[in-house]
């Protein structure tokens, strides 16, 4: 019988600090910076208290366990794996923090450390301290995997990651999918946030080719791993070894600068054990070590967060960037996937070289080799070679069997005058003929210490066009803090109205901010110029923008033709043809629809929308067994493609009730009556016309909890307006003014033409100008969000957040103390 893994849920009671209640009203902190970047929170409340007294609490574990691991994760505090367990050295490898210890570090407030914190899409996440949804799976080859996934709230990003042990390897495979299910390019990072048990003894482990690393926005640089100058305040001259703990006394950041090899970690050279991260430098090239510093204020932060397990520091893993901030592009509907893996190894001290199946060490005296070796899994027959590169001569060979947890040491005599340049290390696996691991020294030399970065001119300073409409988007890229990308994008276009570049980007700044009219002129001006010599534009990006643009506006027969003109181009033919199929099913044409999907299925196989539409658009053309056979390919793909799982419930409610029934129980424990998830979903089907599909989607939650999130209802009302029921419509709208609007914080642009429609059929509502006042000073729209607070105070002078979010719009935006 095949070795197994095993996988289970139980409950865990874990001692924990508890938190105040989060704070019910908005808070627009603008220019707020939070880890170099944008410290905004909207729409996520924020939690200002954390409790004196502890208690015994019962969390729900996901456990994974095979004969070298053993995990946990917390699904209630975001998915973070909270203990890996080495069952061959008998000791923890991440940070094992026996305590929920929260301090006010994180974006939103309370922030635990230990275990594998995962940050996205910026540092440290917003939901950090927020349930997720997840999922346990068996796989066929013995290997068991939990699963969580989360649409966060503030761009609407997606998040699928797979937590998967194999039978016979030592290593927790992690694969991610990051989605961008919305119309706009999206900015994200990505960083892993294992932390490591530090003392006196304890060491960082960079690749050998680190020669310098950078602070946080690279304002700064240093030598690596011996820092020659000043580092955070701190004179290390004449030259201090800064990868010790011991040696850095405050709080202190440093990313490496560049790379070639995919691993990063950490060891503890009295205990001989430490951490590895591998992953494929091309991605993950972040490399990233934090301390709270080995000094008095790093151990009253230890205080902060731990009762008794000690100092720790940070090994930070970046995918898709190097420094923080550093943000990549996800395009609208486009998926990114990686995998990383975290390991524990032993006695090998230094690392020269590793990966998923090895580590290297390697110390050189004048006529010694002195080679460590750790694997991960058990191999029966290996080969180690020691040649000389030089000559091709055989310096040192052996076959051994090796296992986890026995590492191999070996002493290798070398001839006087070799160079450890000279010699090259493989070990490869005899049955296979694979060569798992090799390593050869760099040659010396000097390598130059790069530059810090300098901060950009202001508009006014900058020179040309280009170098403005650069600079806006590192804004916009980087999430500036204090800088506004429009004011570069404006300042460009006072030069040069017709500028496609810069037309095109402050359109897309204003779409992103709910005003789909005024994006559509500078669309428009981008495309005049675009197709002034050539009908046929190298790039279709504007006529993608500018389709959107009267898609908000409902004007779908001119954005359908500006969505076919976008796919003359390639890169826009997924998204366009996306929501060309949108637009036809909204008319109704399914066939046609079917046509366009199938099209952007081509270009994106994996889509997330695409197979929800593809799904319901089979079903409405009463193609029921190739709907659910393809509902069924789409779950394996995304186990929470809760639009498919929704599908699926559809067509087993016309054919079996019994099993419709456990599809729904299935979709709604995994959806966990969040409200963000049904609302997600039920403009996937809205903005194809399904309203009644939509609102059915949403019924779910509704039907399933007291508290219900106001805009649930709103959302009710424009879907029962858009099927031609007012009278229905008018019902919801009047059920949702009678919510309670604590932690209601709208801020999709589709939410903004909803709530103007419930303003005008249910003018004794207050609510719904304060939600929409909330939404458009979010979006920097403040004499927009001024008039609404006002409208809302004129229905009711008796709602104080009303008065209060005036009494900030005119002291911040108005310069009117006295009316503040």
């Amino acid at each position: 019988m095949k070795p197994t893994v095993s996988i289970w849920q139980e409950e865990v009671s874990i001692p924990t600090y508890g938190t105040g209640k989060p704070e019910k009203n908005p808070l627009f902190m603008e220019k707020r910076v939070y880890q170099g970047s944008s410290g905004v929170v909207y729409p996520y409340p924020v939690i200002e208290k954390i409790l004196d007294e502890k208690t015994n609490k019962t969390y729900t574990g996901l456990f994974l366990e095979n004969r070298y691991l053993k995990i946990m994760i917390l699904p209630q505090l975001g998915g973070r794996i909270q203990m890996a367990y080495d069952k061959t050295r008998q000791r923890h490898f991440v940070y094992y923090n026996s305590v929920i210890k929260p301090a006010l570090v994180g974006l939103t407030g309370p922030w635990i450390s230990g275990g594998i914190e995962f940050n996205w899409p910026q540092h440290h996440r917003p939901s950090t301290f927020e349930p997720v949804d997840f999922s346990l799976e068996e796989n066929p080859d013995g290997s068991s995997t939990i699963w969580i996934n989360e649409v966060e709230r503030m761009f609407h990003t997606k998040a699928t990651v797979g937590f998967t042990l194999y039978p016979e390897k030592a290593y927790l495979e992690i694969s991610a999918r990051l989605y961008n299910p919305t119309p706009f390019p999206q900015t994200f990072l990505w960083w892993a946030n294992p932390a490591v048990k530090v003392n006196e003894h304890y060491q960082s482990i960079f690749p050998p080719d680190v020669h310098a690393v950078y602070d946080h926005g690279k304002r700064d640089v240093s030598e690596f791993p011996i820092a020659k100058g000043e580092y955070y305040k701190v004179n290390y001259a004449p030259g201090t070894d800064i990868s010790r703990y011991k040696n850095i006394p405050v709080p202190t950041s440093f990313m490496a600068v560049s790379s070639k090899y995919d691993f990063i970690g950490g060891y503890e050279h009295d205990t001989r054990g430490g951490l590895l991260h591998v992953a494929d430098h091309h991605v993950s090239p972040g490399k990233k070590q934090w301390t709270w510093g080995n000094g008095e204020f790093g151990k009253a932060w230890d205080r902060n967060l731990t009762d008794e397990d000690g100092p720790y520091i940070e090994i930070m893993t970046g995918v898709f960037t190097d420094n923080q901030p550093d943000f990549s592009w996800l395009q609208p509907y486009e998926e990114k996937a990686f995998k990383q893996y975290f390991m524990p190894y032993a006695e090998v001290g230094v690392v020269k070289n590793a990966n998923i199946d090895a580590v290297v060490g390697m110390n050189f005296t004048p006529q010694e080799c002195a080679l460590k070796l750790y694997f991960t899994a058990p191999f029966s027959k290996l080969l180690i070679k020691l040649t000389r590169i030089s000559t091709g001569a055989e310096i040192f060979s052996e076959e051994l069997a090796c296992e986890p947890g026995s590492p191999v040491s070996r002493t290798i005599s070398i001839e006087k005058g070799i160079s450890p340049q000279d010699l090259s290390l493989t070990v490869t696996d005899t049955y296979s003929g694979k060569v798992l691991i090799s390593f050869t020294e760099d040659k010396p030399g000097e390598k130059p210490i790069p530059s810090p970065a300098s901060p950009a001119l202001s508009p006014a300073e900058t020179i040309s066009t280009e170098e403005l409409y650069l600079t806006g988007l590192h804004l916009e890229q980087y999430r500036h803090a204090t800088y506004l990308a429009s004011d570069y994008y404006e300042e460009a276009l006072r030069r040069d109205s017709g500028d496609i570049r810069n037309n095109n980007a402050l359109g897309l700044w204003l779409l992103r901010r709910g005003k789909p009219l005024l994006a559509e002129n500078h669309f428009r001006t981008a495309i005049k110029t675009l197709t002034r010599r050539n009908p046929n534009p190298y790039d279709g990006e504007a006529y993608y923008n500018l389709g959107w643009s009267l898609m908000l506006q409902e004007k779908y027969d001119e954005a359908y033709d500006s969505f076919y003109k976008s796919v003359w181009n390639h890169a826009w033919k997924h998204a366009g043809s996306l929501n060309l199929a949108r637009i036809a099913s909204y008319r109704k044409d399914y066939s046609l629809a079917l046509t366009h999907i199938e099209t952007a299925l081509v270009n994106h196989w994996n889509n997330h929308s695409c197979r929800i539409i593809k799904t319901f658009l089979l079903r409405k053309s009463g193609h029921t067994e190739e709907s659910l056979a393809f509902a069924d390919e789409s779950i394996k793909i995304d186990h929470f493609n809760y639009g498919v799982l929704f599908e699926k419930y559809l067509i087993l409610k016309e054919k079996d009730s019994s099993q419709a029934d456990k599809a729904l129980l299935d979709l709604q424990t995994l959806m966990r009556d969040g409200a963000n998830n049904y609302l997600e979903y039920a403009f996937e089907y809205a903005h194809s016309g399904l309203f009644e599909e939509a609102m059915e989607l949403l019924s779910i939650y509704t039907g399933s909890a007291d508290d219900i999130y106001p805009m649930a209802w709103y959302c009710m009302g424009w879907f029962s307006h858009k099927s031609g029921n007012d009278i229905q419509a008018l019902s919801f709208f009047r059920q949702a003014a009678a919510c309670k609007p604590d932690y209601c914080f709208p801020n999709r642009v589709e939410e903004a033409e909803i709530l103007k429609y419930a303003i005008g059929i249910n003018p004794a509502d207050s609510n719904a100008p304060y939600y929409l006042g909330n939404l458009y000073y979010d979006k920097r729209q403040y004499q927009d969000a001024i008039g609404y607070w006002e409208k809302s105070r004129s229905i009711n002078p008796a709602f104080p957040t009303v008065h209060r979010n005036l009494a900030l719009a005119g002291f911040n935006k108005e310069n009117d103390s006295q009316r503040a």
